[in-house]
């Protein structure tokens, strides 16, 4: 069958419209790890595409996983919540901080009713010496007066801060809460895969209540558990499942449970973040602002590695950020590859993902850690 000229013409204007709007050097990447910045991740995949003509695929396998394919070559980049500092590492892998979040303490209880623990209440809670919702110390904590920070915010949602670099605030306010908690078991759930949530919270329990929370962070949290996780008392009552949207599926399905994941994952499972005390006294929400007030006390290494300081004392600062970290190679075998790699890692650092595209409840980063994490992504694909 023969092609008339018209027919023909239009067959060669159909595919120059097509390498048009497909550039020729389009890469197809491949990334795994952490499962706390998937809503992240997939939010900004159309507008990568866009921009790039690249295209990625994200398998979210935890942080440990991401860490472990990074060791052997698995895919082109991977992201873990936490520091990669095994003796597998290879020395050609960096980490380049690229986005920020609260981990939330999620709960799911009857009552549409915002609850408050403290620190300690929480650490309580998680290591399984606390086991009923109508406990002394979480009725403590949710009957009495409460104060508040609001703190001025930039166009992104983070904490504005002055010349010298502090939050700075609009108004400070107290109020009296009171909950007539359950008299029911509380169902712990964690993450049973390796994770850097876990990581981050176990560190941050560690912290802020050494005496309760005695053993060191730890990506599985059955070995960061300070007691016998295997216990009679806690068989059925303190249980795992994997993932991030694992443990919120499991949540959301379990009443009167408490769980802890990046806090989009709650809104999605119609579950509570708590209000956590920090220890200044107040009580603060896992929002953008007070997370990056917490970020901003943080101390970065030359390496991007991040350490937290879970006892700061600014007011409003909400106790348990975590930042993500894309793990990437200094030097690819495929250049054009490693420099599909570096250009997604940019356009993950970009107002038009970090800003327009991320949902809820992720934060930008700016200020030094995103001059930081320029530097650190010069050094990428050499």
């Amino acid at each position: 069958m023969k092609f008339s000229i018209k027919a023909k013409a239009l067959a060669i204007a159909a595919v120059i419209a097509v390498s048009s709007a497909q550039p020729a050097h389009a890469v197809d990447l491949a990334g795994s790890g952490a499962s706390f910045v998937v809503p992240l991740v997939e939010a900004c995949k159309a507008g990568f595409a866009k921009k790039s003509g690249h295209s990625f695929v994200y398998t979210s396998t935890g942080s440990g996983t991401g860490k472990n394919n990074s060791d052997n070559k698995i895919g082109d980049f991977w992201f873990s919540d936490s520091a990669h500092t095994g003796a597998k590492k290879r020395s050609t892998i960096f980490h380049a901080p690229i986005v920020a979040a609260p981990i939330a303490v999620l709960v799911n209880l009857p009552a549409k009713k915002d609850i408050y623990l403290s620190s300690a209440t929480v650490a309580k809670i998680f290591a399984g010496q606390i086991t009923k919702w109508n406990d002394p110390e979480i009725v403590a904590d949710n009957n009495r007066s409460v104060k508040t920070v609001v703190y001025k915010k930039t166009a992104s949602g983070n904490v504005a801060v002055d010349k010298s670099g502090k939050p700075i605030v609009l108004r400070n306010s107290s109020k009296n809460i009171y909950y007539t908690l359950p008299n029911k078991p509380i169902k712990v759930v964690f993450r049973s895969d390796t994770s850097g949530t876990s990581n981050n919270f176990t560190r941050f329990m560690n912290g802020v209540a050494p005496t309760v929370w005695t053993k060191p962070a730890n990506d599985a949290f059955t070995t960061a558990f300070p007691g016998n996780i295997n216990d009679t008392a806690n068989i059925g009552r303190i249980v795992g499942a994997n993932g991030s949207q694992g443990v919120a599926t499991l949540a959301a399905k379990s009443p009167y449970s408490i769980t802890y994941a990046e806090k989009q994952w709650g809104t999605s499972f119609g579950l509570r973040a708590a209000y956590v005390g920090n220890a200044s006294g107040n009580f603060t929400y896992p929002d953008s602002a007070a997370t990056s007030a917490f970020l901003g006390e943080a101390k970065q290494a030359a390496d991007g590695i991040v350490t937290f300081d879970y006892n700061t004392k600014v007011a409003g600062a909400y106790p348990i950020g975590v930042i993500s970290y894309m793990l990437l190679e200094t030097s690819y075998e495929d250049k054009t590859k490693g420099t599909a790699v570096k250009e997604l890692a940019e356009y993950f650092l970009s107002p038009e993902c970090a800003t327009a595209a991320a949902p809820s409840g992720f934060i930008a980063i700016e200020g030094t850690f995103l001059a930081k994490a320029k530097e650190l992504l010069a050094r990428a694909n050499k």
